[in-house]
């Protein structure tokens, strides 16, 4: 985990360069609105927000009133909690072009996957209302949830490659070309990603190969070795996403609109993506010498 002071480097360095080309792009397009002066730059906010995933607490008021007020004063000029919540939404574009910053390169051999990001509980469906108008039904191979779904894609070392949130109804194959936009190589999935029409279609817009695994009522055909070692180590990604889950805390219930959702869900997976120990394959003991 990096420190308070490391995690602020790589932040502020960032927004060195981000925010005056932002700011720039703004005044071109006509979008630029009046900015008051705060207590706390761009990068603080963000470090705050990001530091809050890194740390052992499950609810970010207590993380800033405990830790923040209380711990980090000689760091960050003394806000108040209700004054940095409504700064929250307007550092989600910068974490978000800070995220796809800290994505890892494509080494040729990849893991893809989806997981569900639910909104509430299945019995609650009725009366929720801040994502009423976003998040749908879905199935996972466990049970029917409302929410999103995190589609993502990862190296062999557990680096992020690219991400995308669908709402929960959509198919998890329906994203998959952007999702692999500009990568190579061999993309290994599960069964939920069959899809000859799929497959030829990524092989020959992309040259890339999508291997998966079979149903049972398939016709069984030839793999080479190496191809077959690497679909059984497709759990790489399911640790990933659970380290996501349960560490980076992408997933809970008490949001309070749509905006914070997205700010909560982008710090998290940047929180995972500076974490120095990610699940990783090491494949010259693991392919044939011949593969």
């Amino acid at each position: 985990m990096l420190s308070l002071e490391e995690l602020f480097c790589f932040v502020d360095d960032f927004c060195q360069v981000f925010e005056p080309r932002w700011h720039q792009q703004s005044l071109q397009d006509g979008s630029v609105r009046r900015q008051r002066s705060r207590r706390l730059c761009l990068s603080e906010i963000m470090t705050i927000l990001i530091s809050f995933h890194q740390s052992a607490y499950r609810n970010f008021k207590a993380f800033y009133l405990e830790k923040v007020q209380a711990h980090w004063q000689s760091a960050f000029p003394a806000v108040s909690y209700q004054r940095f919540v409504e700064w929250m939404p307007s550092a989600l574009l910068p974490l978000c072009a800070y995220l796809r910053y800290c994505f890892g390169r494509c080494t040729g051999i990849s893991f893809m996957d989806s997981t569900s990001l639910k909104v509430c509980h299945n019995r609650r469906i009725q009366q929720h209302k801040v994502f009423a108008e976003y998040a749908k039904r879905g199935k996972t191979s466990v049970d029917w949830f409302f929410g999103f779904k995190l589609h993502l894609v990862v190296n062999d070392r557990g680096e992020l490659l690219n991400v995308i949130v669908t709402a929960g109804n959509i198919d998890d194959r329906a994203p998959v070309p952007k999702l692999l936009q500009g990568m190579k190589g061999k993309v290994f999935a599960d069964k939920g990603y069959i899809s000859k029409a799929l497959r030829e279609s990524l092989w020959k817009t992309s040259n890339i190969e999508l291997i998966t695994k079979l149903k049972r009522n398939m016709k069984n055909h030839l793999m080479p070795l190496a191809d077959r070692l690497l679909l059984r180590k497709r759990s790489i990604i399911e640790s990933i996403i659970d380290q996501l889950k349960n560490i980076s805390q992408i997933e809970h219930s008490r949001h309070r609109s749509p905006a914070n959702f997205s700010v909560n869900l982008v710090c998290g997976l940047i929180a995972y993506c500076h974490q120095p120990k990610k699940p990783s394959l090491v494949l010259h003991n693991a392919l044939p010498a011949a593969a």
